[in-house]
């Protein structure tokens, strides 16, 4: 399997070449590729009245570049901006379950945002869950009910910090045989 990491908007080169480095213990036989493009961050994505952007949208501007990219399997979008999907007030992620297209937004998982001090290993915790939880929805795997497993739904910031960065067997098995299924 090959994934590219493609920033949206500014992100810092820090956090996505540490995201491409775990992911490829998490995720064995693996090429993960930092793309060294970006995509602007769509103005049409941003919602004046809750000043977040539409996490659908970016994933859409994101699944249209993935489909120009042949030599990839997934496209993760990495973004530093708060996104939400209308039934919620906000959303670490989002990805096409399954396809090829999947986004994290890294912007609730900086200990700072919730009045912490800077943690850069917690944030690349963090990040790694997220990108791992919705590359495993691109995949087709659905949220577990484990909430020790990577697929466990996040409903906040503890949701995340308690689960692991890995999959549970189970979903382990599944996300195995989806990446089987690509060669």
């Amino acid at each position: 399997m090959k994934i590219g990491i493609l920033p949206i908007g500014q992100v810092d080169a820090t956090i996505t070449l540490r995201i491409q480095e775990k992911l490829m213990r998490i995720f064995p036989d693996t090429t993960c590729i930092v793309i060294d493009e970006q995509l602007p961050l769509s103005e049409k994505a941003f919602d004046k009245k809750r000043k977040q952007y539409r996490s659908n949208v970016l994933l859409s501007e994101i699944q249209g570049y993935a489909v120009k990219k042949k030599d990839l399997n997934r496209v993760l979008g990495v973004v530093d901006a708060d996104i939400f999907v209308s039934e919620l007030n906000f959303v670490f992620g989002e990805a096409a379950c399954p396809g090829k297209a999947a986004l994290i937004s890294l912007w609730r998982l900086k200990p700072e945002f919730y009045g912490d001090p800077p943690n850069m290993e917690l944030f690349t915790e963090r990040s790694l869950k997220e990108a791992v939880h919705e590359l495993g929805h691109a995949l087709g795997l659905r949220h577990c009910s484990r909430s020790s497993c990577v697929m466990y739904f996040s409903n906040s910031i503890f949701d995340t910090d308690r689960k692991q960065s890995l999959f549970c067997d189970q979903c382990y098995l599944q996300a195995a045989m989806c990446i089987n299924n690509l060669g």
